[in-house]
C-alpha cells in the first residue's frame, strides 16, 4: 500500500492553492501519494497518514484553540507534522517578534496593546504619521488596516474591539514597503532556497494576493541574505527542524527589518521557483 501524506489545507481551499500543488508528483516521485486534507474536516481520519505537512489552514486564527487542539490530536496520534508541533506552537502569535527583538535582531518598530491605551495616545507617544494597525493572531492581512495620526480619533471604536479580542500590534508605515516591495526568503530543511518581492497594488498597501498584490523572483543582496539567516537562527536554534521557512521583511536605511517569520502555512511561492516543490518533496521523503 502507498504511504500517504496530508497536505493540510482549510475549507476554502479543499483542493489546496495552486501554489502547493506542484508536491504532489514531486511526492510521487518518491513513492508518496500526497492527499489534500483539511484540517477540522470531521471526516478526515488522519490515523491513515504517515505524515501530515501544513500548507494553507488560513482560518486557523478564527479558531486557534481549535487548531492548537488539532495540532495536538496529531502528536497523541504519532502522525509526523510538519512543521514540529513546538515550531507551529511558537509562532502562531506574532508576540515571538518581542522575543526575538530581545536577542538583538531588528523589527518593525511595534507597539503591543492590550490595555486601555488609546490609538491617539500611541501615536502621539511614538510620533508616528501613518501606522498599522493589526491583531496579534492572524493572517493574510485580516482585520489589518492603515491609519493616519490625523484620523486616529476616528477610529478609535474599532481599535478598542480588537484589542476586547487579544492583543494587537500597531507599526509605523514603512514608506520602504511602499517604494521596494517586501522581501520574503524562503527556506527548505533550514537552507535558502529563494526570495521574492511582494508588492502592493495601487490604492492598497497590503501585499497578499487576496488584496491584489503581486509577487516576483528576485536575488537578494549579500547582506539582506546574511540578516534573513541570523532571524532564522535566533527563531530556531537549529534551522534544519523546519521543513519550510520564510522570513518576510523590508529594508529600510540600509537595514533588514524583520516584519515575520513564518513557520506555520506560509505561501511558499513554489510557481516562481521551479525545482523548489521537487527540493521540499526530497527532504521531506527523507525525513519520513
Amino acid at each position: 500500500m502507498t504511504p500517504r501524506i496530508a497536505l493540510v489545507t482549510y475549507g476554502e481551499l479543499p483542493q489546496l492553492a495552486e501554489d502547493d500543488r506542484p508536491l504532489i508528483p514531486a511526492l510521487a516521485r518518491h513513492g508518496y501519494e500526497a492527499v489534500p486534507a483539511v484540517w477540522n474536516d470531521p471526516a478526515v481520519d488522519w490515523s491513515g497518514f504517515t505524515a501530515a505537512v501544513i500548507r494553507s489552514t488560513w482560518d486557523y486564527y478564527h479558531d486557534l484553540p481549535g487548531f492548537l487542539r488539532w495540532v495536538d490530536h496529531l502528536d497523541q496520534t504519532g502522525v509526523r507534522l510538519f512543521n514540529p508541533p513546538a515550531v507551529l506552537r511558537w509562532n502562531v502569535d506574532k508576540r515571538y517578534l518581542d522575543r526575538l527583538e530581545a536577542s538583538g535582531i531588528p523589527i518593525v518598530p511595534t507597539r503591543w496593546v492590550a490595555d486601555d491605551v488609546s490609538l491617539v495616545e500611541i501615536l502621539d507617544e511614538r510620533g508616528w504619521e501613518h501606522a498599522v494597525v493589526k491583531p496579534a493572531v492572524s493572517a493574510s492581512g485580516f482585520e489589518t488596516w492603515k491609519v493616519a495620526r490625523g484620523d486616529a480619533p476616528g477610529h478609535e471604536a474599532r481599535f478598542r474591539r480588537m484589542v476586547s479580542r487579544g492583543t494587537v500590534m500597531v507599526q509605523p508605515f514603512i514608506d520602504a514597503v511602499a517604494r521596494d516591495g517586501e522581501w520574503s526568503l524562503l527556506y527548505i530543511g533550514g537552507e535558502f532556497s529563494h526570495s521574492v518581492v511582494k508588492r502592493a497594488r495601487a490604492g492598497e498597501f497590503r501585499v497578499q494576493d487576496r488584496h491584489g498584490g503581486t509577487a516576483h523572483a528576485a536575488r537578494p543582496s549579500a547582506g539582506v541574505l546574511s540578516q534573513a539567516e541570523a532571524v532564522l537562527r535566533a527563531a530556531l536554534p537549529d534551522p534544519s527542524v523546519a521543513l519550510y521557512a520564510r522570513v518576510d521583511g523590508c529594508v529600510s536605511d540600509g537595514r533588514f527589518l524583520l516584519m515575520e517569520i513564518e513557520l506555520l502555512e506560509p505561501t511558499l511561492f513554489f510557481r516562481l521557483q521551479p525545482g523548489a516543490a521537487a527540493r521540499m518533496a526530497a527532504v521531506l521523503a527523507a525525513r519520513v
